[in-house]
C-alpha cells in the first residue's frame, strides 16, 4: 500500500537556495555557511549585470562551506572566451571536486545588448560554446573556426578528474530543446510551476534530464504574511520575456489583461491575486510550500531552488529549512 502523502517529496529530490544578488558582501560567507549547516543541498550564485560576478562568489563560498554544491547561475556565453572559462571551472572542479554546477546561457537580451554582446544568433553560439566547453573540460584539444568560437590547438594542461554539471540556463523553446541534446541539465528561471515544466520537458525530449528550477520563497505560520513577502518577488513576471513561464496556466489571459491594466510593477503585483501568488512561488505555511514543492517535483524538477525574500535574508534562510526533506 502506498503510504506516501500529497506533501511527500521524492527520496532524489533536492532543494537548495539562491544566494541573493544584492545580500551585502559582509554577509555572504555567512549566509553560504549557514546555508550548508542547515543542510540545503545546493547553493547557486546569481551572475545579474551590475552586480557580483558568479565564478567568484562561487569560489568563495566552496571554499567557506564542507559539503553544499555550489553552482554558477548563470554565464552568458557571449561575454566569456570559452577557453578562459574552462579554465576557472576546471579549477574549480579540481579544488572541489563534485561540488561544482555551472550555468551557461546566452543571457537576457537587453544586459546583453547593453554590453555590445548579443549574438545574432544565440542558438549558434549555445552550441559551438557547449560542445567545445565541454571538449576542453575533457582534457581534449580543441580547434574550432565557428563563427562564435574560434581556437587553436587549445588544451588544458591539467583537467578536471570530475567533470562539474553543465547545464543550459534558457527558455526559449529552440534553446531548451538544444538543452536537451548538449547540456546535463536545464535551468528554469522563476516562475516554474508545474505546467511550464510539463511543457519544458516536452521541449527537452530526454530522458533522466536534470532540471532545475528556481522559485521566489517564502515560509511563514502565518500564510498571509508569507504571500505578502513573495510578491515583490514577482514584479517582473508580468514582462515578455516571461510569457513562455505564463502560457501554460489558466489564467494566463486574465494575467496579461491585468499586467496591461497596471500602470507601473508596483501595482501590478499588489493587484495579484492571492491564488494567482500561491501559483507563481513557493509561498505559504510550511505544510502548503512542501505540498507545492512535491507538486514541483512529481511534474520533473530535479533540483528546487529557493529564492528568499524579505528584508532579512539570514532569517528567511532558517524558515525556508523547513522545506529540505
Amino acid at each position: 500500500m502506498d503510504t506516501t502523502s500529497p506533501d511527500d517529496l521524492p527520496p532524489d529530490a533536492r532543494v537548495g537556495v539562491l544566494l541573493p544578488r544584492d545580500l551585502p558582501a559582509r554577509e555572504v560567507i555567512p549566509y553560504a555557511r549557514r546555508a550548508d549547516e542547515l543542510g540545503f543541498s545546493e547553493l547557486w550564485t546569481v551572475e545579474d549585470l551590475g552586480f557580483r560576478g558568479g565564478i567568484a562568489q562561487a569560489s568563495a563560498v566552496l571554499a567557506a562551506t564542507a559539503r553544499i554544491r555550489v553552482g554558477i547561475g548563470i554565464l552568458p556565453a557571449a561575454s566569456r572566451n570559452v577557453a578562459f572559462a574552462a579554465m576557472e571551472l576546471a579549477t574549480l572542479a579540481e579544488l572541489f571536486p563534485g561540488r561544482v554546477d555551472a550555468g551557461v546561457g546566452h543571457g537576457m537580451p537587453a544586459w546583453m545588448r547593453s554590453v555590445g554582446a548579443w549574438p545574432a544568433s544565440p542558438l549558434g553560439l549555445l552550441t559551438e560554446y557547449a560542445t567545445a566547453l565541454r571538449s576542453l573540460l575533457r582534457g581534449e584539444t580543441v580547434t574550432s573556426d565557428g563563427r562564435y568560437v574560434r581556437l587553436d590547438g587549445v588544451r588544458l594542461d591539467a583537467a578536471p578528474e570530475v567533470m562539474p554539471g553543465i547545464l543550459f540556463g534558457v527558455r526559449a523553446p529552440k534553446s531548451v530543446a538544444l538543452s536537451g541534446r548538449l547540456a546535463d541539465g536545464t535551468i528554469l528561471a522563476e516562475p516554474v510551476t508545474p505546467e511550464y515544466t510539463a511543457e519544458v520537458l516536452a521541449q527537452i525530449g530526454a530522458p533522466s534530464h536534470r532540471v532545475v528550477g528556481y522559485n521566489i520563497a517564502s515560509v511563514d505560520v502565518d500564510e498571509s504574511r508569507a504571500l505578502e513577502r513573495a510578491r515583490p518577488g514577482l514584479e517582473w513576471v508580468g514582462d515578455p520575456e516571461w510569457a513562455p513561464h505564463i502560457a501554460p496556466l489558466p489564467f494566463a489571459d486574465a494575467f496579461a489583461a491585468l499586467r496591461q491594466e497596471c500602470g507601473s510593477r508596483s501595482e501590478f503585483i499588489r493587484r495579484l491575486p492571492d491564488e494567482w501568488v500561491r501559483r507563481l512561488a513557493v509561498a505559504g505555511t510550511p505544510a502548503s510550500a512542501r505540498e507545492r514543492l512535491a507538486a514541483l517535483h512529481r511534474s520533473g524538477i530535479t533540483d528546487s531552488v529557493l529564492l528568499p525574500v524579505g528584508s532579512d535574508p539570514m532569517r528567511e534562510l532558517g524558515s525556508l529549512a523547513a522545506l529540505i526533506p
